[in-house]
């Protein structure tokens, strides 16, 4: 009787890994589509700017409001553990929908910047339930090719992200209220989508009992400690690069006599080019270990933010050239660190773990997106980003720290 239960179970297994990257692309396409509000009020800025008289300061909390609203979203969800107990496809499904309603309501009732900042607080907390769901969703699918499936995931949420830069070159610079809406509209199709193909895979566990003190716990863990501090040293230069480098290209491109229309495109691009790094630094960190691939990307990455405003108001094709490369290894290794602590976390928490995680990273992105435009009116645009390069220099370190400990065997199949 028991070998017959086990064949059933095989072939029921079977079954379900047959539908596995139809299931993992429409999962990345729920994810790339939920994300695209995420940067939706910041594409707009500068007609926002105009509109609303904005200073440097409200510009950048147009930004910072939706990582406060995503880390008080994403510590309430690990605290309650609720991406662990809620079900996945109808967490992620019911946030989607919300975000896409609070930033629909923008152009709808916001005629000023403390209204939106709220909308863009909701934003945020609603998010926190559809990226890091995404990955405990994607997690249940993959074992082996775990990097890569993580690596698709932030592929998507990446391009999700810099969906409003190229929405906003063709709506026009000075129209800010269609990109809203369909950031929105996008966002909505994003929950549907989720709602009618997505869930979780044969690697899922049971679902845990509420446990308030699992926090203290995963913060106790050296290995998971590395893990998030090699985050954290990511997400230091991440959103900030995420969120000023469309000004930048603006800036340099007017000194140039460039149309604004083409800064858009190139911000579009530069974000965008990001999901294309995550999809290939997934593979190559199955292949070749985690703590490497992401140790490469951010010597990259920091080498480029200490470089880039040295290309201040030179040829745009040249400074687009080299803020691609930026593009393409700033978020590269982010997908890596999750599926670090994944990999490194009890199973049966590894919702709870991640959304922890991406919390404490969008907290840190708080001083940084606040940094900028600060040190932008102190030094100019040719040394505001070097800073940034610190917290990559940190990621290293903590790599190089869990590449040495033993439980590092569980990264990657036994490639650190």
């Amino acid at each position: 009787m028991s070998q017959v239960s086990h064949s059933v179970d095989q072939k029921a297994h079977a079954s379900q890994m047959s539908h596995k990257w139809r299931t993992l692309l429409l999962l990345s396409l729920a994810e790339l589509l939920g994300m695209a509000v995420w940067f939706s009020a910041s594409a707009v800025v500068p007609a926002l700017t105009e509109a609303w008289q904005l200073t440097d300061s409200g510009r950048a909390w147009l930004t910072m409001s939706v990582q406060i609203g995503f880390v008080a979203g994403a510590l309430g969800s690990a605290v309650f553990n609720l991406a662990d107990r809620i079900p996945s496809r109808w967490f992620l499904t019911t946030t989607s929908f919300l975000a896409a309603l609070s930033t629909a309501l923008i152009p709808l009732v916001a005629h000023n910047l403390p209204t939106a900042l709220i909308l863009r607080f909701l934003t945020g907390a609603f998010l926190a339930g559809v990226y890091p769901v995404g990955m405990k969703i994607m997690a249940t699918w993959t074992q082996k090719d775990r990097g890569l499936g993580i690596g698709l995931l932030v592929g998507a949420l990446t391009i999700g992200s810099a969906a409003p830069h190229l929405l906003n070159a063709f709506g026009g610079v000075q129209t800010w209220q269609p990109v809203l809406y369909l950031a929105a509209l996008l966002a909505a199709i994003g929950g549907l989508i989720a709602a009618l193909f997505v869930h979780e895979g044969p690697y899922r566990t049971h679902t845990p009992p509420f446990n308030w003190k699992l926090v203290g716990q995963i913060l106790r863990r050296r290995e998971v400690v590395l893990a998030n501090l090699g985050y954290l040293g990511h997400m230091w230069e991440l959103y900030a690069m995420w969120a000023w480098i469309p000004v930048f290209l603006l800036a340099s491109f007017q000194t140039t006599g460039t149309k604004a229309m083409w800064a858009s495109v190139a911000a579009f691009a530069v974000i965008a080019i990001g999901g294309l790094g995550s999809l290939l630094a997934g593979q190559l960190a199955d292949r070749f270990g985690r703590t490497t691939i992401t140790s490469v990307a951010m010597l990259i990455s920091g080498g480029c933010s200490l470089g880039i405003g040295l290309l201040y108001g030179r040829h745009p094709l040249l400074l687009v050239a080299i803020s691609l490369v930026w593009g393409l290894t700033v978020v590269a290794d982010s997908a890596q660190f999750s599926a670090a602590v994944s990999e490194l976390s009890d199973k049966e928490y590894v919702g709870t773990a991640l959304t922890l995680q991406t919390s404490l990273g969008f907290l840190l992105t708080l001083f940084t997106i606040r940094l900028i435009p600060s040190l932008e009116s102190a030094v100019g645009w040719r040394f505001a980003f070097a800073i940034l390069a610190l917290g990559p220099a940190v990621g290293i370190w903590a790599m190089w720290r869990l590449r040495q400990l033993p439980v590092a065997v569980r990264l990657a199949n036994g490639r650190k």
